[in-house]
């Protein structure tokens, strides 16, 4: 059979058992297993099945994404996100937008603490949508920030789905950590402004008020105390990558290390915690793998069946300049992000998408930060991005109308970002100069 009969096929039966609501482990499996059946032979193929799933797990550098999920889990049941949302607080004063800002601020800093965007939305919104309430905040100064803000946590590590992503792309997982830190933070920066310039050009819109004075030296207590420590464990997981001490396998563990003797010093951990802990890693870890599993055996078939081959000369006959081809790409995973979540679309296209990024001489580290601050908008793209849920959850007065309105601008400014990488490549691979190998 063609490989431009099978591709729709394969994608059109995805694409209905998502719409049957069938999770997306079982969708890619049922596809896998029908494709082995009908593809590799029958039964053979079938028995050849569960050995290409183990192998595509059992690679060292996926020892990470636990780690880091495990360092996310111990930040926000041992309550440290939330002292450190306060310690940032009292740095703020009488700046204008005040309260945006520290939504941006804080999505920020707990972008180190956690890879989960639907926390960080979850937490940001209940401390902050009930004071911004108070304070007179219209929904686009209270909602926005912080849902575009808890984006960050996808882009900044320690984030799980960054070292995904480099494992299904097949690149360096160190040099991708390295390469999304410049990016995030331009983001952050970028919001940032946006906020501080909208406020003083709309002063309705995040009206001033008085704010009670705090001495320098509570302010420094709190910044010593809550917020420096952050750096110690951003040195864990990124400095030692730097400086060639560690693998970033090596890291995430040093990184959860540390954030338990965090906790501990806090006296923020018990029993019980660290057993919620734990299972909660458990569960959020096999649901990836196995998602994983079904993702290594799709893009299998996919170069079996001559589908990945096919596409790779389809696009060279077009005579697409590599600039025209990330444009390209970029539009279709927009598209994708509007009704599918990071994982699922990063499973479908990764396996068609890399061997034309290879073909067409296009450096894949920063492809791959391109390719994730797309997944980073899905996230916040109406109408299914999984933060306008959770903004909804932590603030149900809040129409999802109102919401999608109130993320438009930073939809924008991811944009702005994506358009910014493409003219200025050195952005997403300077960092990657420094490691030391």
């Amino acid at each position: 059979m063609d490989w431009w009969i099978v591709l729709p096929l394969i994608f059109g039966a995805l694409m209905l058992l998502f719409a049957l609501g069938i999770p997306i482990l079982f969708s890619f499996l049922i596809i896998n297993m029908i494709g082995a059946y009908l593809l590799w032979g029958g039964t053979a193929g079938l028995q050849q099945l569960p050995l290409n799933m183990f192998k595509s797990v059992s690679l060292f550098s996926l020892l990470a994404i636990p780690m880091f999920l495990f360092m996310g889990e111990i930040m926000f049941r041992t309550g440290i996100g939330s002292q450190v949302f306060h310690a940032l607080g009292k740095w703020m004063g009488r700046l204008p937008g005040r309260l945006s800002v520290l939504a941006v601020g804080s999505g920020t800093l707990f972008a180190v603490l956690c890879g989960s965007s639907v926390a960080t939305t979850s937490l940001l919104g209940s401390l902050l949508v009930p004071e911004m309430e108070k304070k007179g905040y219209k929904p686009s100064m209270t909602l926005g920030p912080i849902v575009g803000s808890a984006g960050l946590a996808i882009l900044i590590p320690p984030t799980a789905l960054g070292v995904l992503m480099a494992t299904l792309a097949s690149i360096p997982v160190g040099n991708f950590l390295i390469a999304i830190v410049l990016p995030g933070l331009i983001l952050a920066a970028i919001f940032f402004i946006y906020v501080v310039v909208r406020s003083l050009i709309e002063p309705d819109a995040a009206p001033t008020y008085d704010v009670e004075t705090v001495s320098l030296k509570e302010k420094l207590g709190d910044f010593f105390k809550y917020i420096f420590p952050l750096g110690f464990i951003v040195f864990l997981v990124l400095g030692v990558i730097v400086l060639g001490v560690a693998t970033p396998t090596q890291s995430a563990v040093l990184g959860a290390t540390g954030t338990i003797v965090m906790a501990l010093a806090y006296r923020k951990l018990t029993w019980k915690l660290l057993w919620e802990s734990l299972t909660g890693t458990a569960r959020m870890t096999v649901m990836i793998l196995m998602i994983m599993v079904g993702s290594a055996t799709f893009s299998q078939i996919l170069s079996y069946t001559g589908v990945t081959q096919g596409l790779v000369e389809a696009v060279g006959a077009l005579n697409l300049s590599p600039v025209m081809l990330i444009i390209v790409v970029q539009l279709v995973l927009i598209v994708l992000g509007c009704f599918l979540e990071p994982l699922s679309i990063m499973m479908m296209t990764l396996p068609i998408v890399m061997p034309l990024v290879h073909a067409m001489g296009i450096d894949p580290v920063w492809f791959c930060v391109i390719f994730l601050i797309n997944m980073q908008m899905a996230t916040m793209t109406p109408p299914f991005g999984m933060d306008l849920f959770a903004m909804k959850a932590a603030a149900p007065q809040y129409s999802m109308g109102t919401i999608y309105k109130a993320i438009f601008p930073f939809i924008l400014m991811n944009l702005l970002l994506i358009a910014l990488l493409v003219a200025f490549p050195p952005l997403a691979t300077w960092l990657t100069g420094f490691i030391r190998m």
